[in-house]
């Protein structure tokens, strides 16, 4: 056995393994109780993965002899694992700041949809855009994710809405995912919204008759990995038929179903994807108990997304409610021209006061559920032994500053870490 490692980051003041028993996911009391080591260190082998965690002087002794690649002091700091975002659109073109004037001025998400605005107006911007000018914007947006903590991040395509635009986006984000230390979560988002000139109808038909065929092919050969499927199942969008259909289509690929329920209707999705085995469903605004029920006994994660609904000033989603019910409940940060947040400690922030979470509960919702709701959670989300060594050094000796601190994640986050690679060290000294 080899004895050299590549991370050792010890005497923290605080570890925060999230969970020690291999859980794949937390409920309830299980969020409100997160598994901490007060003085801790942890070890991160050559290939990625963590070999030890627990108390600093067992794994200082157990190690003494090894050698590391790095050594990271982290007296007096705290570490975490990093986050994960459940939700993110980050591939487009054109921003939509303009928009942001007419909702503060009273218009609502569909006022400014059948103004020609939103995801069509993006979707114009995106088909007209080259991939490689998609290519850098994207990097750019991964790269302040990263820097605000989130080690893993879920990525949609969907403002394409016809096959070349789709595949052009998903090709981006495995670009991305080859050329960036972040890692991803890919999502086909063919049916975010029906494409203009055409039915629900026919635009179900092009997705399951054009678009998914393709993806098999490319699959198959190996030019292009997706993780999941998505639709935005609402009134005037996806009706219910449609829905199930493509993800039963996405589903017989292999795709994990993760997907746009109850926004802004309520439309009975959250039995829906109970029934066919999903993983996830976002937003839920408009969720019913029914629907809460049936997620819980599912164990289909419900993935909140806090700035949508304040951005949008929607009723907020019942957290508390979906916690009480047993519900796993993960965040996102729904990343999009109508919701530019790219930091997950803000996400955490607003999930916390705008819908009653208590900080650990957020933390699960952004690492060990988030990673369940991706079908993560066996390599992420948490800190045990075999897992990805993907981690936070804060600059703060308890972990709640993360949170507690709006917009405070620039000062407190000192190193991020993925697979045992320092991937950002915010040395403020050299800044001066």
């Amino acid at each position: 056995m080899s004895n050299s490692y590549r991370l050792l980051v010890k005497n923290a003041q605080q570890v925060v393994l999230i969970c020690s028993d291999g859980e794949k996911y937390l409920t309830k009391l299980g969020m409100q109780n997160l598994s901490v080591i007060e003085n801790g260190s942890i070890v991160i082998g050559s290939d990625g993965l963590i070999k030890a965690v627990g108390p600093a002087e067992t794994v200082n002794a157990e190690f003494s002899e090894a050698t590391f690649d790095k050594v990271i002091d982290a007296s007096g700091m705290c570490v975490l694992p990093g986050l994960v975002d459940a939700h993110t659109h980050p591939v487009w073109a054109g921003d939509r700041v303009h928009e942001f004037a007419m909702k503060l001025a009273g218009a609502t998400y569909m006022d400014v949809h059948r103004a020609g605005g939103g995801i069509h107006f993006t979707v114009e911007r995106t088909r007209a855009a080259a991939a490689s000018d998609l290519l850098t914007s994207l990097s750019g947006r991964l790269v302040r994710m990263l820097r605000a903590g989130t080690t893993l991040v879920e990525c949609k395509s969907g403002y394409g809405l016809e096959l070349q635009t789709e595949l052009k986006m998903l090709q981006v984000i495995e670009e991305a995912r080859r050329t960036l230390p972040i890692n991803i979560s890919s999502t086909y988002c063919g049916a975010h919204a029906v494409p203009k000139g055409k039915t629900v109808a026919e635009a179900t038909e092009d997705i399951l008759q054009v678009q998914l065929p393709r993806l098999r092919e490319q699959m198959s050969a190996g030019t292009l990995r997706v993780d999941n499927i998505d639709v935005f199942c609402e009134r005037g969008v996806f009706d219910l038929d449609s829905t199930r259909s493509i993800l039963q289509a996405g589903k017989e690929l292999g795709l994990n179903i993760n997907f746009h329920g109850d926004e802004l209707h309520p439309m009975n999705s959250a039995q829906l994807g109970a029934e066919l085995g999903a993983l996830a469903i976002s937003h839920l605004e408009e969720v019913t108990d029914e629907g809460i029920t049936s997620m819980a006994e599912a164990k289909t994660a419900a993935v909140l997304l806090p700035t949508t609904a304040y951005i949008l000033r929607l009723p907020q989603p019942r957290a508390r409610d979906m916690l009480e019910a047993g519900m796993i409940v993960a965040l996102g940060s729904d990343f999009n021209p109508n919701a530019y947040c790219c930091s997950m400690p803000i996400v955490m922030h607003l999930a916390c006061v705008n819908m009653k979470m208590s900080m650990p509960e957020a933390l699960a919702a952004a690492t060990i559920n988030a990673a369940y709701a991706l079908g993560r959670a066996h390599t992420h989300g948490s800190l045990e032994v075999g897992k990805h060594g993907d981690l936070l050094v804060l600059n703060t000796t308890r972990w709640e500053h993360l949170i507690y601190q709006l917009g405070g994640h620039q000062e407190l986050i000192r190193y991020v870490v993925i697979k045992g690679d320092v991937v950002h060290d915010n040395d403020k000294t050299s800044d001066l």
